[in-house]
């Protein structure tokens, strides 16, 4: 009997040592937020979401069942952050919300992955830096610095072995299409101060219908300083623009300055009532726009649209655009600030306007 209670003892425990080391089959995710926003957080992913409480504290903490393991975007309703999950993860987030991205740490089983995403985070915000990044004068600057940058990141990621294969993987994968995006951003600012610098005449256009009636050419705006916003009716960048455009050209109206706005609606974004390409849907719902919006300023329609040589003589790929010049027609800058910017303002104190 006592070898019978012994061995059935000693079942018992293995018992439930193996029921012990069963994994578990969800997230445990908890933090703590400085600065809250909002008394709930998102997680989501493409096949995933899910809100969690915050209690008065900041405090959060709740279990999640993931399906595959992957990244996870974790948002309050004003800022977002990233966060890897796995089930069987026990993770704690802590951060201020008056910096966002500068304070996300993660503690717990499998922090690292998700602290791996924060730090890739500000590398990524301090290398592409764009303001820098345009200081490039030359097409062998650029490629020698996105070699190097390419480089950089990828030591980066080689750098610590304890993190999930696909999350590097995914990262290395992602590298060449996002330095490749700030590249041909970076080199379209060089193509502009190589073949646009301050001072070059400006490209020239003629016969654009304007809004107000007749045709304008840019030889008619000769005479005064001229804003040229380059938009379209489709375009949500353009239309937020569209209050700050309206207090500059109010506060400089009675100054050496005009300001044309320069649509490039074609019949690719605009179709007619059989669902077919139209050029005069696109011309109609930029009269309907401009006149609904009360836009002010010079309201001229392009002809072809994003294929029109004005257009493509200033490299312009994506809208809005904003390109100021002198009242002889040359460039003061291919690029200008947008009105919503306070850098437009220092631009034209300093030409004296």
């Amino acid at each position: 009997m006592k070898k019978l209670f012994v061995v059935a003892l000693a079942c018992s425990v293995l018992a439930c040592n193996e029921k012990e080391e069963q994994p578990k089959d969800y997230v445990t995710f908890s933090g703590q937020i400085t600065n809250m926003n909002s008394d709930s957080i998102f997680v989501r992913s493409r096949d995933y979401s899910k809100t969690i409480k915050v209690n008065a504290d900041g405090t959060f903490s709740d279990t999640l069942k993931i399906n595959e393991p992957g990244t996870f975007t974790v948002g309050d309703g004003t800022e977002v952050t990233s966060v890897f999950l796995k089930n069987g993860y026990d993770i704690k987030m802590t951060i201020d919300t008056k910096m966002f991205d500068e304070t996300v740490k993660y503690t717990g089983e499998g922090s690292e992955n998700s602290n791996f995403l924060a730090q890739n985070s500000l590398k990524q915000e301090a290398l592409l830096d764009l303001d820098e990044l345009s200081k490039l004068e030359d097409t062998v600057a650029l490629n020698e610095k996105f070699e190097s940058l390419k480089t950089e990141f990828n030591n980066f990621y080689e750098a610590d072995k304890t993190i999930d294969s696909t999350l590097i993987e995914s990262s290395k994968k992602q590298l060449d299409p996002m330095l490749g995006m700030y590249k041909s951003f970076v080199k379209q600012k060089i193509d502009l101060n190589t073949n646009l610098p301050k001072g070059a005449d400006s490209p020239n256009f003629e016969g654009f219908e304007n809004h107000a009636g007749g045709k304008t050419s840019l030889a008619d705006l000769k005479g005064k300083y001229t804003y040229i916003d380059i938009w379209a009716t489709w375009c949500g960048p353009c239309k937020a623009e569209i209050p700050s455009l309206k207090e500059v050209e109010e506060k400089y109206h009675d100054k050496n300055i005009q300001f044309v706005s320069i649509s490039i609606d074609d019949d690719r974004t605009h179709k007619d009532v059989d669902g077919k390409p139209s050029w005069e849907e696109a011309n109609a719902d930029w009269k309907e726009f401009v006149t609904g919006m009360e836009l002010g300023g010079i309201q001229l329609f392009a002809p072809n649209g994003w294929q029109t040589e004005f257009i493509q003589d200033y490299y312009i790929t994506g809208i809005p655009r904003f390109i100021l010049l002198d009242p002889n027609g040359k460039v003061v800058s291919a690029d200008a600030p947008r009105p919503s910017s306070e850098e437009l303002i220092k631009l034209f104190d300093a030409e004296g306007i």
